[in-house]
């Protein structure tokens, strides 16, 4: 219990005794630090305030830096201030701060442990914040799920999907999987494989489609569409066709255009086969 005492006297209270406190010159230090403690903490409230909007201020003046995270390092700038103005409040206090980052830093640590998933998850959203391999806005497939991008936290990213349905996906399941972007190129190039009778005239299906596909006003002349034959399958000449178009417009692009074709090669008398299997029933002796 002594060196209990001692131990309060030496780290916390700089060697005053309980009974100091009542004195009157000891009230009188202990007002004069708790307004020097206030004094600190409004010129830290405030400077730290001033540092985050400036920070965020410069985002918005300059459309080619991120908003978001000029966001999420002015919040950091602010907690570091804030910490260091409670440091110094303490020290007012007589407060051994060693001591006290000393104790944090030990508390940091097991809470870390015990946090283990949260933190890896906090840990990616930083990466994903720094690095912005995605953002706001950008269509993307990733841990399985495919949406739009609608917000990105230090925990979780935000979906919504095809049907407009929020999906949430852990931060370390995005940074962790590999990551389908499908808006970051201006451009994209379409694909089809289109198949025909072994009887049909090649050149004249080939004109076809490539007529159906450049007349819609999607479809961009260069880089040059491929189009070519490329397997001979079971039952039918593959073709193989690849346009490109902006990207904005690719899933609609590409549905229109395999209907068109389809309808051309029928107008046009093109045998367009599909599988048949021809089942034979032997007879009983």
């Amino acid at each position: 219990m002594e060196s209990l005492d001692n131990l309060m006297q030496t780290e916390i209270w700089n060697g005053n005794t309980f009974a100091d406190l009542f004195t009157i010159d000891f009230l009188a230090s202990a007002a004069g630090s708790v307004l020097g403690a206030l004094v600190i903490l409004l010129i830290g409230w405030m400077v730290s305030a001033w540092l985050q909007r400036r920070i965020v201020n410069l985002s918005k003046k300059h459309r080619h830096l991120d908003d978001m995270l000029f966001e999420f390092l002015a919040s950091i700038v602010r907690y570091v201030v804030m910490g260091f103005t409670i440091l110094f409040v303490l020290n007012t206090f007589g407060v051994q701060t060693t001591s006290v980052v000393a104790v944090i830093g030990a508390a940091g640590l097991a809470i870390g442990l015990a946090l283990q998933g949260t933190l890896s998850n906090v840990a990616a959203g930083v990466m994903l914040i720094l690095f912005r391999p995605i953002k706001i806005g950008d269509f993307v497939e990733v841990a399985g799920m495919m949406g739009t991008v609608k917000a990105i936290s230090l925990n979780f990213t935000e979906l919504a999907n095809l049907s407009n349905a929020q999906v949430i996906v852990p931060n370390s399941e995005v940074w962790g999987n590999i990551i389908t972007n499908y808006t970051t190129n201006d451009k994209r190039r379409a694909e089809w494989t289109f198949g025909v009778g072994y009887g049909a005239n090649l050149k004249q299906a080939e004109d076809i489609i490539r007529e159906t596909i450049m007349a819609d006003s999607r479809s961009n002349a260069e880089p040059e569409p491929f189009i070519q034959v490329t397997n001979l399958g079971d039952s039918s000449v593959d073709f193989l066709v690849r346009v490109w178009c902006d990207a904005s417009e690719y899933f609609a692009y590409r549905a229109d255009m395999t209907r068109k074709v389809k309808e051309a090669l029928d107008n046009a008398g093109v045998d367009i086969p599909f599988p048949t299997r021809t089942i034979y029933q032997a007879k009983a002796s």
